[in-house]
């Protein structure tokens, strides 16, 4: 008998099982219909011996301390802060939009004062911020609209920005000065010995058992266990009984080429030519040295497996529904992207495992003295009950 059934070994899944593992003692089964753990993160060296994310690029960021120094117990870190160039008129520019962005497009040689004062004069009056277009053109003006974020927002989503909760592009900032970093956060950096080795130790307790190539719905009713962690899909679990959850997904091409380098920078965005959003070369991101490199296009798409939740008011509204079933069932918790629809970076989901386990420890300790109560009375009365 397991007392923890964990489906998904990504993120959630896997900060679950350590965390119930070594601090509450519990003895859990993790299992994942893919043939390796990490989720998405995942990554192994190619033919060539260069390691790749399997998944598309990941680079870890985030201004937690704790979340820093939980996962600093199971890798050391590659300090790493990723650049991003975009490919427009056959030119390469930072993004996010910075000063220099700017000054190099338009010829200029503003400060960063008159940057602001440039974004003003170009900004269209917004009465209220909805959509991810109101958030772009409000802020930046309708003509950087267009060449940086419309085309590629379209090619992500398969949506126009104006179909778009505001947060989309909202979590793309623009700045006033020379910084070109794509994240800002205290802490950036990449896994010393890739994500894989990261998930190998973290999943390393005696008490964690692990099935691959499992499929929850084949052998849920074969599994003695006592409480269930479900990082799935949360509509899938319930047999989509309102309809499918809208996902994006993405096709990965992958090459070798033999250069050291093939390109500027860790990723070039594409917003308006070709259909993949971006270029993404592993070695930036790895510090990996090697006579080759590999690189990964990504290509949106409707269909396959399910990597970003759709922000639209419907779906949100759809979700709720589910989250109404999911909230009345005891002793069973989802968690994670999939499991609560949310868009959340690897830090964010870390942080949400590690809220859940502090929810899960203090209903443990509240069962636990229920229990000691009715053991009480039972001692005390010499039966359960008087009737």
């Amino acid at each position: 008998m397991f007392d923890y059934l964990i489906v998904g070994a990504g993120y959630a899944g896997s900060v679950l099982a350590e965390r119930l593992a070594s601090v509450a003692n519990k003895k859990v089964l993790i299992i994942d219909k893919r043939n390796h753990i990490a989720g998405n993160a995942y990554d192994h060296y190619d033919e060539a011996g260069i390691l790749v994310h399997k998944y598309g690029p990941h680079i870890f960021h985030t201004n937690s301390k704790d979340i820093f120094d939980y996962l600093s117990k199971f890798t050391e870190w590659r300090n790493y802060q990723h650049r991003v160039l975009g490919s427009l008129d056959g030119q390469l520019f930072p993004i996010p939009i910075n000063l220099t962005t700017i000054n190099s497009m338009y010829g200029l040689n503003l400060t960063s004062e008159q940057v602001e004062e440039f974004f003003a004069s170009k900004a269209e009056p917004v009465k209220e911020m909805k959509t991810s277009e109101d958030v772009v053109v409000g802020r930046v003006g309708r003509e950087l609209y267009e060449k940086f974020f419309r085309g590629y927002t379209q090619k992500q989503w398969g949506l126009d920005p104006s179909e778009l909760h505001a947060s989309v592009t909202a979590r793309v900032p623009t700045r006033t000065n020379k910084d070109d970093r794509y994240f800002t956060d205290a802490y950036q950096a990449m896994p010393l010995h890739g994500y894989t080795r990261m998930f190998e130790k973290i999943l390393s307790h005696p008490n964690i058992k692990i099935m691959l190539n499992t499929d929850y719905k084949e052998v849920v009713n074969e599994i003695s266990y006592k409480k269930l962690i479900f990082t799935g899909p949360i509509d899938e679990y319930f047999n989509y009984q309102f309809g499918k959850l809208p996902y994006r997904s993405l096709d990965f091409k992958f090459e070798t080429h033999d250069k050291e380098t093939y390109q500027e920078t860790g990723t070039i965005n594409y917003p308006n030519d070709y259909a993949f959003t971006r270029i993404t070369e592993f070695k930036y991101l790895t510090g990996q040295r090697h006579e080759k490199t590999s690189l990964v296009y990504e290509f949106p798409k409707a269909e396959g497996d399910p990597y970003y939740p759709i922000p639209k008011s419907e779906n949100t509204v759809l979700y709720q529904k589910y989250k109404k079933l999911a909230d009345e069932l005891t002793d069973t918790y989802f968690v994670g992207r999939l499991g609560t629809y949310k868009y959340y970076n690897m830090d964010q989901v870390v942080a949400q495992a590690l809220a859940t386990f502090k929810k899960i420890q203090h209903q443990d300790s509240q069962e636990s003295l229920a229990t000691n109560d009715v053991a009480s009375s039972i001692n005390k009365n010499g039966s359960l009950g008087r009737y």
